[in-house]
């Protein structure tokens, strides 16, 4: 008896937001994965060292919550271009990949993108959809934290 194989598949979720805030507070928010919790239902919380934005070439660790198994995640920041572009790799056990915010001034706004890169050997028919779903709460969480929270 042979071992089947599983092949590892890649997935790609972009989805993106309008918020009415400056495109530096999103920035300076988003690129703070210790307050990632606060608006992704998928982070239980992150360790990043210092506090604040980080920058390119900075490792940090975050556990999630994926489908109701607590995953330690490692990640390194690959590109931190405040205000427009900030991107994240990431290994676990259960899934690789990257995170990559891009933004752009629209009006006194900002249209917020985010674009998630996985690929996992997990045998999920419903992780893919799972996923689409958790980012599209996030976004909505995020903007309405964002827009409630300037004053």
């Amino acid at each position: 008896m042979h071992a089947v194989e599983h092949p590892i598949r890649t997935e790609q979720i972009s989805q993106e937001r309008f918020i009415q805030v400056p495109i530096e507070a999103v920035y300076d928010y988003v690129t703070q994965p210790d307050r990632w919790h606060e608006w992704h239902p998928t982070s239980l919380g992150a360790d990043t060292g210092i506090t604040g934005s980080l920058p390119t070439g900075h490792r940090f660790t975050e556990t999630i919550d994926l489908l109701g198994v607590r995953v330690p995640m490692s990640y390194r920041v690959q590109i931190a271009q405040r205000p427009r572009e900030f991107k994240t790799a990431f290994t676990s056990l259960a899934v690789d990949g990257c995170i990559h915010y891009l933004l752009q001034t629209r009006g006194s706004g900002t249209l917020f993108k985010r674009i998630l890169t996985y690929e996992t050997e997990l045998q999920l028919t419903t992780l893919h959809e799972r996923m689409v779903a958790l980012s599209n709460q996030a976004l909505d969480q995020l903007k309405q934290r964002l827009e409630s929270s300037i004053t």
